[in-house]
């Protein structure tokens, strides 16, 4: 009898062990729909670059043992480009779209996967969400599949606003913002919760410019000088923010700037030694992150001579390789009920994805610009300089609430 319960016990674990593994082994076909050429090419191509490294690495190692295989569209910024390329990438077999420059875009791809996927039983797909912050996406536009990464803009709003507690020589913010969801958000959530926090903080001026077609900021300095504004706020990425830091330090502009996407390629090196202890970022990383993510951050640098910027794309690899492993599959209507909730130990502590809404729950940090030093000893762009981590905040402090009443299959 012991030796038929022995038998039977072994059989079991057995079986168990082929489901658990029954994924294993398998690719999962990816593609991302982003800009890779114009003024906001180079950001692009960085996270292309960043993608392909790590899905090298979590292909060597990861929970579920399936393969990452990861294709690149060039949407141009544009939405109407972007539905056409999602089609495009559905007919190629894609089961998983990724995205993220561009709240815009991001809100036209959320609702075309959630009606292809109404439409296409058995030929689901999941969008991922790297980058697009408009809280809309998590709140009164959610969708069931929609899976965001990066913290929305009332979170950085939430823990900017709480640095700015403390931070008692900001007294008057002008803000300036791209002409669209997300620079239109930034404003918006500035206004009401540093409004909350600190009311004795003067707005003085507020600007919306176009996305990406600003090629001198030179007028927006003299504005912003003229306003008597000590800080500006700006959500600004890509050529818009370098650019706006650049014309900044060529106009004699000496105020704090804070903003969310500081690191992004050619900010660094528009910034130089001149913005030194008044450029702040609030975002998911930093350059002296330290641990595991600081050995990456080096391969990148030696294996591309660029510097990985987007540290939160480690957390897709991480939470969908989880959710595959414990759905023991890869079929995105599975993957998507096992992502929902989910906590995952990750390079930083550990995340969740929100079953409310989708939204990635993960530590937010404000980085100051500064010089190179033995704590901060990453040189970004090579310019001698550094985003060093002033303060951190864990996941409760920067977690908003959310309106999503979402629609499940």
């Amino acid at each position: 009898m012991k030796t038929i319960q022995k038998f039977a016990v072994a059989t079991v674990a057995l079986a168990c062990a082929g489901a658990a593994l029954a994924q294993k082994g398998e690719t999962v076909k990816m593609v991302r729909i982003d800009p890779l050429t114009g003024l906001l090419g180079p950001v692009g191509i960085n996270q292309q670059k960043t993608y392909q490294f790590f899905a090298e690495k979590f292909n060597a190692s990861n929970p579920a043992g399936v393969k990452f295989e990861i294709s690149f569209i060039d949407n141009k910024l544009s939405p109407t480009e972007s539905l056409n390329s999602l089609k495009t990438a559905i007919d190629q077999g894609a089961r998983y779209i990724i995205q993220g420059d561009g709240s815009s875009v991001a809100l036209a791809l959320s609702d075309a996967v959630s009606k292809h996927n109404e439409r296409n039983p058995g030929k689901e797909v999941v969008y991922i969400n790297d980058s697009a912050v408009d809280p809309d996406l998590t709140n009164s536009k959610c969708s069931y599949w929609h899976f965001r990464f990066d913290a929305d803009t009332s979170m950085k709003m939430e823990a900017l606003s709480s640095f700015l507690v403390d931070q008692k020589d900001v007294k008057k913010v002008y803000l300036l913002n791209q002409n669209y969801s997300h620079g239109q958000q930034v404003a918006k959530f500035a206004k009401e919760t540093i409004g909350r926090k600190r009311p004795d903080i003067q707005f003085v001026g507020e600007d919306l410019h176009p996305l990406a077609q600003v090629r001198d900021f030179a007028p927006y300095i003299a504005k912003i000088k003229a306003s008597g504004a000590d800080t500006v706020i700006t959500g600004n990425w890509g050529s818009d923010l370098s650019l706006l830091v650049k014309a900044a330090n060529e106009n004699g502009y000496t105020g704090k700037f804070f903003t969310y996407y500081l690191q992004f390629s050619g900010t660094p090196t528009a910034l130089g030694a001149g913005a030194a202890g008044r450029v702040y970022q609030i975002g998911t990383g930093h350059h002296n992150m330290g641990g595991q993510m600081a050995k990456w951050m080096e391969e990148f640098r030696t294996k591309y001579n660029d510097d990985l910027t987007s540290v939160n794309f480690a957390h897709v690899f991480e939470t969908l390789s989880a959710a595959m492993a414990a759905a023991k599959s890869t079929d995105p209507v599975k993957v998507a009920a096992a992502m929902e909730g989910i906590k995952v130990k990750t390079f930083n502590g550990e995340t969740e994805m929100r079953k409310a809404d989708h939204q990635l729950q993960q530590p937010l940090y404000m980085g100051r610009w500064q010089k190179v030093d033995a704590k901060n000893a990453y040189n970004a762009e090579n310019t001698g300089m550094t985003l060093a981590s002033v303060k951190e905040y864990p996941n409760y402090v920067s977690s908003t609430p959310t309106s999503c009443q979402m629609k499940r299959p």
